[in-house]
């Protein structure tokens, strides 16, 4: 695959609108110290424009964009700090107010030009939609650094009439024009022709770019994106994990990498930091308790994961057989090779080998069969399990659950209270008591007790209902080290105490590995 020469690649700028269009869908609501969080982490992602928000929305709003503007809008690295606008005075001055603090600002302001947002929002013919435009452009000119203009459901606007809308505003001061497909309506096709077109015939000042940004209404919104940057956009609107209104916006990690995997076809690249996109999506994730789906493109569990036998051969050979890019690319420090029923011998031996255990061939026939046989029966195989297999006692761990209880509460001084009964190999049958500000936290702080950690903080949790069963994925820092653990049953407390238990087990697997290692 020829490579672009890098003279020859255009920059195409990322503008992030997790933080509005992202935040204003149902289910992704944030407070303003949730907001700064995650802004902190796009600051790192490096992208070029960062939406904090809709200033004149609500005094919530406009609280979250100063907020962010104080604490990172005077940084040397900061993106350029933007606010959604209406085409009126009060949300101008909403939004100057907002972004006071910031070294760089944007005003992004909007109004419809379609026949339908003219007809039914606006009421008024196209001749006063032009002249609110400019009055709207010039009010703002000279109060912020940079000034976008989105010509709200322009893919359903008459062609005509969006070549007018978009010239009076970049006459007017206007030094992005957007051109959003506000509904998802359109096609790679029509959008690639739609910009191709407007690039060439939009009469506007040299300096002036074209933006795209697209909904997800009919699942093609990276793609018309991608299809708008080859038709001559400039700038990409986007979100983390593709959040946004309805079924979302186009997601950020998929048109960069698409972008950085493809610069032989797209002609383009960015200034994006792509090691740390699982951060910011595994943190969005936990904010707003809606992590990607398994099967997401770029971030979801399953991007970079292998469980049949064929694939796994394949990738220990050479991991660019089933691999288009690197998951240290994105931040991941490696791929997975999920063990389950359609995994082969080579996949095992691995994974055994990755645990320390190097098995004759006798014995490593005999354990692929009880493999298989186990594998048959849960979804996935786990280091724990196969630890099990391998021991004699047929138990290779550290600990075991016996029991577990909880006890919560309505009421302010019921604090949630959890009692786990434990055996461990060497320590015998323990009890102990754990409490924190909900379920998870309790368990976590009695498995630590019992454990004799110094520090343990529950990270994160991930939970899924398949079928009658719950699975839960738990994430936990224990004396400064990140361990995990995944469990599913049908009873929550039990999949949950058994997920913290299979974490635990991972930490003490871990120790020993350290103390040999320190020991040879």
């Amino acid at each position: 695959m020829s490579q672009q020469p890098e003279s020859d690649m255009r920059k195409i700028a990322i503008f992030d609108t997790s933080l509005r269009d992202g935040e204003q869908a149902p289910g992704f609501s944030m407070n303003t110290a949730q907001k700064l969080k995650l802004a902190h982490a796009l600051t790192k992602l490096k992208v070029d424009v960062m939406e904090v928000g809709f200033a004149a929305a609500s005094p919530g709003d406009a609280e979250a964009i100063h907020t962010i503007a104080s604490e990172i809008g005077y940084l040397h690295d900061a993106p350029m700090l933007c606010s959604l606008s209406r085409a009126t005075e009060g949300d101008i001055d909403a939004a100057e107010r907002a972004l006071g603090p910031a070294r760089r600002s944007r005003l992004h302001l909007f109004f419809g030009t379609s026949d339908l947002h003219l007809a039914a929002k606006h009421k008024m013919e196209k001749p006063e939609a032009l002249k609110t435009i400019e009055r709207a452009l010039k009010m703002a000119r000279g109060r912020f650094t940079e000034i976008e203009f989105s010509a709200e459901d322009a893919l359903r606007t008459e062609p005509a009439f969006l070549k007018e809308v978009l010239e009076c505003a970049a006459a007017a001061g206007a030094d992005v024009l957007n051109v959003p497909d506000t509904v998802g309506y359109t096609s790679p096709e029509e959008i690639y022709a739609l910009f191709a077109d407007l690039t060439a015939n939009v009469a506007r000042p040299d300096h002036v770019i074209f933006s795209t940004h697209n909904h997800d209404d009919l699942g093609m919104a990276v793609a018309n994106s991608l299809a708008a940057v080859r038709g001559g956009a400039g700038q990409v609107e986007c979100t983390i994990n593709g959040i946004g209104e309805r079924a979302g916006n186009c997601a950020l990690e998929e048109v960069v990498m698409a972008l950085n995997t493809r610069p032989d076809h797209y002609a383009a690249t960015t200034g994006v930091e792509t090691r740390e996109i699982f951060s910011v999506s595994r943190l969005l994730g936990e904010t707003t308790g809606n992590a990607p789906p398994r099967n997401k493109a770029i971030v979801g569990r399953n991007a970079f994961a292998h469980e049949a036998g064929i694939h796994q051969h394949g990738v220990l050979a050479d991991r660019r057989t089933y691999e288009i890019m690197k998951p240290e690319d994105i931040g991941l420090p490696s791929n997975a090779l999920v063990l389950g029923k359609h995994s082969g011998k080579h996949a095992l031996r691995a994974r055994l080998e990755a645990l320390g255990h190097e098995l004759g061939a006798n014995r490593f026939e005999q354990l692929y069969a009880d493999f298989k046989r186990l594998a048959d029966t849960k979804r996935e195989v786990t280091d724990n399990d196969l630890c099990d297999l391998v021991a004699e006692d047929g138990r290779g761990h550290a600990w075991e659950l016996v029991r577990v209880e909880m006890r919560t509460g309505t009421k302010a001084q019921e604090r949630p209270t959890a009692k786990v009964t434990l055996d461990h190999r060497a320590r015998g049958r323990i009890t102990t008591i754990g409490h924190g500000t909900g379920p998870f936290e309790a368990l976590t702080d009695a498995f630590c007790v019992a454990a004799e950690v110094k520090e343990g903080m529950l990270e994160s949790v991930d939970a899924h209902q398949l079928s009658r069963e719950m699975e839960i994925g738990v994430g936990l820092t224990v004396d400064g080290v990140a361990i995990a653990g995944r469990s599913q049953h049908t009873d929550v407390v039990i999949a949950a105490a058994e997920a913290l238990l299979a974490a635990f087990n991972n930490h003490a697997r871990m120790a020993d590995s350290s103390r040999l290692a320190d020991a040879a």
